[in-house]
């Protein structure tokens, strides 16, 4: 197997031209979730957190999400908290929202939708990441806002995936596009 150019290339950190999108957890209630889904952020080159309504465990301070994030939390430290998901995206120009209900019309898969991705930011378009509460995802309203609908295929009949594993699906997809893409930014 190879990998993507800029993955691998020494030890350097590398950035990519989907580093500076929002990532938007609303309404998270695990600290633990928390925790792994900046670590899944850091590894994957995303810096921007954004905590829509968290739930009072859900801190960034909170002993279980720092315990978790290993390494990135410094991400957690500068994440930014809102009440609703509208200030989350306010001036963000395309939202990216992620579900696990049938149904949707125009649903993609990570990965189509990260080529898509790629090219909007590559033209200028900001970008938001937006990834639903553990126990409900996002609400239908909220999902009617974004501009692309995004839903992990499984082979089993699970209800969803964890926060943090369908965070990383999704941040991965998103690195490695954008490193297929050659939209890498010069290393740190």
């Amino acid at each position: 197997m190879t990998e993507p150019e800029g993955i691998g290339a020494g030890h350097r950190r590398r950035e990519h031209a989907l580093g500076s999108a929002l990532i938007v957890l609303v309404r998270p209630r695990y600290p633990e979730n928390l925790g792994a889904v900046a670590r899944a952020m850091r590894v994957t080159g995303f810096r921007r957190l954004v905590l829509v309504a968290p739930l009072p465990l859900a801190t960034a301070s909170h002993e279980q999400a720092r315990k978790m994030a290993v390494g990135a939390t410094h991400i957690l430290d500068d994440a930014r908290v809102v009440e609703t998901l509208a200030e989350a995206i306010d001036g963000v120009d395309i939202v990216v929202g992620t579900s696990a209900r049938h149904g949707l019309r125009e649903v993609r898969t990570p990965r189509t939708m990260a080529s898509e991705v790629v090219a909007l930011a590559e033209a200028g378009k900001s970008l938001a990441i937006v990834f639903g509460g553990e126990r409900e995802g996002l609400r239908a309203a909220e999902l009617e806002g974004c501009a692309l609908r995004v839903r992990i295929p499984m082979v089993a009949n699970e209800p969803s995936l964890n926060l943090a594993q369908a965070a990383m699906i999704v941040l991965y997809e998103l690195m490695v596009s954008a490193f297929d893409s050659g939209a890498v930014a010069p290393a740190r």
